[in-house]
């Protein structure tokens, strides 16, 4: 199986210990989240009870809706692929970030930093583009409920979730080359808990600000144009639920909306904050805090909004958990 650090060795973009007699680092470390043994352990025993939480609601959701036909429609199959996006993205951050917080082997490859800021990319934004197609979806059942079943079939469906995967794996692969093809001379600690592009790239070699603006411009096309998606598509939806002349029907409406939209709140509002503020308001202790929310806090949230507002989940895991007992 071909890794992807085996790639970027193809790609030539491993560096040397000594090149021209400058340094070029070849391995990083992590700093430390506090210099106080108790703090590192509390925020340990949270993270993972936290972590546990998410890998076991997500995986349960997904298990679900791929086993009850009854939830095998355009919806479900888009929140069975954001519980699985999910699964990766906690996956790619935080059991490295648990092995820092009790251990003093906070180091970490060249490679597998750059493959952890390739899955990390790769499930981040997978996830903004289908968090779009749900909000197409839900626009197509309010706005055209008479065409939704030709124009949401199956293989539209699929599309779709390929087209999230598929724009997630090129920008992954994009970013993760143009940021590891540039020299480190150290200093070689990372401010963060995870390779993230902007940490990884003030650690660069020389003058920075070409590549700050092309990632400032890739992170703002790959949030907004989704969420300018997003909001034209419940646009739509609100403009047709206000001409409902049944009251039962507006209501059912909103409620098949009112999850998706706590989740793309949580979601962009974080990945906003974090990204697209003004360098000058940086600091490594706000960062970690943000990035603990949108790696951590809302991927425990998602499955439990999406099971306690939504009555066919709840009875799909009821189901699910029956047949395992």
């Amino acid at each position: 199986m071909i890794t992807l650090p085996f790639i970027f060795q193809v790609m030539n973009l491993n560096c040397s210990l000594w090149q021209d007699n400058i340094m070029s680092v070849k391995r990083f470390a992590f700093a430390k989240f506090s210099e106080v043994t108790e703090e590192c352990f509390l925020l340990f025993t949270l993270i993972l009870l936290m972590f546990l939480a998410s890998l076991t609601g997500n995986a349960l959701i997904a298990l679900a809706i791929w086993t009850n036909p009854v939830l095998h429609t355009p919806m479900y199959f888009f929140l069975a692929n954001l519980s699985l996006l999910e699964i990766g993205y906690t996956c790619s951050v935080i059991p490295k970030m648990l092995q820092s917080l009790v251990s003093e082997a906070r180091g970490i490859s060249w490679e597998c930093c750059a493959t952890q800021m390739f899955f990390f990319i790769l499930f981040g934004i997978s996830e903004c583009c289908l968090l779009a197609a749900m909000a197409f979806d839900r626009y197509m059942a309010i706005c055209s409920p008479l065409h939704y079943a030709a124009r949401m079939s199956h293989r539209v469906c699929a599309h779709l979730a390929v087209v999230s995967w598929g724009v997630g794996f090129l920008v992954g692969l994009g970013q993760t080359n143009y940021i590891f093809s540039l020299d480190f001379c150290g200093p070689c600690e990372i401010e963060h808990f995870f390779c993230d592009l902007p940490p990884i790239l003030a650690l660069a070699c020389g003058d920075t600000s070409h590549n700050e603006a092309a990632f400032f411009v890739v992170a703002s096309l790959c949030i907004s144009s989704p969420f300018l998606l997003i909001i034209a598509s419940y646009g739509r939806i609100l403009a047709a639920v206000l001409v409902m002349p049944s009251p039962e029907g507006r209501h059912k409406a909103l409620s098949t909306c009112s999850s998706h939209l706590l989740v793309v709140t949580l979601f962009y509002g974080s990945g906003s904050v974090t990204y697209l503020r003004p360098k000058a308001t940086h600091s490594p202790g706000v960062d970690k805090l943000l990035a603990l929310f949108y790696t951590v806090v809302t991927s425990v949230l998602n499955p439990i909004i999406y099971s306690l507002r939504n009555k066919e989940v709840k009875a799909a895991l009821r189901r699910t958990l029956g047949r395992k007992k």
